[in-house]
């Protein structure tokens, strides 16, 4: 018996195994159906805002190393080819860059960088080519842009110190500082303001420039503590180091049960892993850091990517897409972060 008719024995013998019908198929009849065509493989190119050791981006503690990282690990299930440029914080490198990639035929094009000048530069060369673009954190022209919402982040970093306040400190007289690099995260600081003024309109609120070095902390932190002694003090920094700096100086100064602080980023200096044992801890619900904005910079490309490939099947993105910020505590830092230890 050979051909359909044999196909319609191995049909005939379909059996019943426990209540469900498993049927037999000829092998002929798969290789006729054919196997359904693999999914088309794309090269994407992804322009870092810099590559440099020890340089940080966002006024946080990620570098472009982290944010490179993060691409990598959300290409392996996806059908991609990654490209890498380092735009070097350079107009002309990142023109540069988009060169090399038209050269080499890229299907989309992300690209990071601070410069105007440039991103209208490198959004003219990519559509001459009919390479489609999407900016990351910076506006570039006709792309859709995936970004960090700063004023966002502050607000649920100055949320968290009025609830606190309001709750423990609720009648006790209270004032607020913003310390870190406040000259240049004016949408950062300006959030945390508008948060601590919404609830507590008569608070003063001090802004305390340490433009990123911390060593200046205790310097700028010191004389405020000294001037307020009979008032509870609420600490907002503009980044993790910053945060634990400030708590040092606190610490320092005999003022730790006056003081409740909030950070920026969720790096690993502040989360760390299991056997870290960092400042958002499960086991340190106690500290007067009670917690840090999630940046998720080191997760960028688990959120990038998936757009890109939209935008690759022909889908409608939205022009402008934003990091969902959460403030991380030491009741939930293993479940946003689950340290390395544990996976």
């Amino acid at each position: 018996m050979t051909g359909p008719a044999r196909g319609i024995a191995w049909l005939s013998r379909a059996r019943l195994v426990r209540g469900a019908i498993v049927v037999m198929v000829a092998p002929w009849m798969v290789t006729a159906a054919g196997a359904a065509a693999p999914e088309r493989r794309y090269t994407i190119a992804f322009a870092n805002l810099t590559e440099a050791p020890g340089v940080s981006l966002e006024g946080t503690g990620f570098s472009g190393a982290d944010v490179r990282q993060s691409f990598v690990l959300a290409a392996r299930t996806l059908p991609v080819e990654l490209v890498f440029y380092d735009n070097q914080g350079d107009d002309a490198r990142a023109i540069a860059n988009a060169e090399a990639a038209i050269a080499r035929k890229v299907d989309l094009y992300i690209q990071y960088h601070r410069g105007g000048t440039a991103n209208t530069a490198v959004a003219q060369k990519l559509k001459a080519a009919g390479i489609p673009v999407l900016a990351v954190n910076e506006p570039v022209p006709g792309a859709p842009l995936y970004s960090l919402d700063n004023a966002v982040a502050g607000r649920i970093a100055g949320d968290a110190l009025a609830q606190f306040a309001g709750r423990t400190w609720a009648g006790q007289p209270t004032v607020a500082v913003v310390i870190g690099r406040v000259s240049t995260s004016a949408e950062r600081v300006q959030g945390v303001a508008e948060a601590l003024r919404k609830r507590f309109p008569a608070v003063p609120v001090s802004m305390l420039e340490t433009q990123g070095n911390t060593a200046q902390v205790a310097a700028l932190l010191g004389p405020v503590l000294a001037a307020q002694p009979p008032r509870k003090v609420l600490i907002a920094a503009t980044d993790d180091a910053t945060a634990l700096a400030a708590k040092s100086a606190v610490e320092s100064a005999g003022r730790a049960r006056d003081a409740a602080i909030v950070g920026h980023g969720v790096d690993r200096s502040i989360h760390g892993g299991a056997n870290d044992r960092k400042e958002l801890d499960p086991n340190n619900r106690a500290s007067i850091v009670l917690g840090s904005v999630a940046f998720y910079l080191d997760r960028m490309g688990y959120q990038v990517l998936p757009l890109a490939m939209r935008m690759l099947r022909g889908e409608t993105v939205p022009a402008r897409m934003v990091t969902p910020h959460k403030l991380i505590t030491p009741a939930n830092v293993f479940a946003e972060y689950p340290p390395y230890d544990m996976n």
